[in-house]
């Protein structure tokens, strides 16, 4: 770890962060803001000019308490399941938008959407679906959800990253000390 003293200030950094893992970071980053015990899915949904212009994670709808609706998913009461309430991130993501839509973007997300997630990015016009697992790819929602993305023929892919994770620093001294290296001429690009 170089200390601020044994940086090369004179060339730029060739160790930043690329876009797709700052996109797929975000994602995963709205991910931690849900309350779901099993799942905890997020979305970043980026428009041609790389300008984030939507996140979303999954939460029950505003109005609903999270403390009043269910969260369990294996209940024989299917009223007392999250299914019928909780509110998917790529919705959330569609409908936090900060722009007029989101007509020929590409949404990141965390997991694979459902058929009904796919639906929502169809009917919103994104045009490519980046996404870190596919974990359900067995299920039928999954299944239908690859049919009608194919139909419609928004582009989809597995992203896998070249670095393992990256650390986020609260410390106001030591958030900027692991993201600096002497440089050097090879690219990370």
């Amino acid at each position: 770890m170089a200390s601020s003293e044994q940086r090369n200030m004179s060339c730029k950094r060739t160790n930043y962060i690329k876009w797709h893992d700052y996109f797929m970071a975000n994602a995963i980053l709205a991910a931690k803001r849900s309350k779901d015990p099993s799942s905890q899915v997020g979305a970043c949904i980026v428009n041609e000019d790389k300008k984030i212009v939507g996140i979303g994670y999954n939460s029950m709808p505003h109005g609903c308490s999270d403390d009043e609706f269910p969260w369990a998913k294996n209940s024989e009461d299917v009223l007392e399941n999250k299914y019928f309430y909780v509110c998917h991130a790529e919705l959330n993501a569609v409908l936090n938008k900060n722009s007029a839509d989101v007509k020929n973007c590409t949404i990141y997300v965390s997991l694979f959407p459902c058929n009904e997630c796919a639906k929502v990015i169809i009917q919103a016009g994104i045009k490519e679906v980046i996404y870190l697992s596919d974990k359900h790819s067995h299920k039928p929602e999954t299944i239908a959800s690859k049919k009608l993305l194919d139909a419609a023929k928004v582009k989809y892919w597995q992203y896998k990253s070249n670095q393992s994770k990256i650390v986020i620093y609260f410390d106001e001294n030591n958030w900027n000390i692991r993201i600096y290296r002497e440089c050097d001429q090879v690219s990370l690009e």
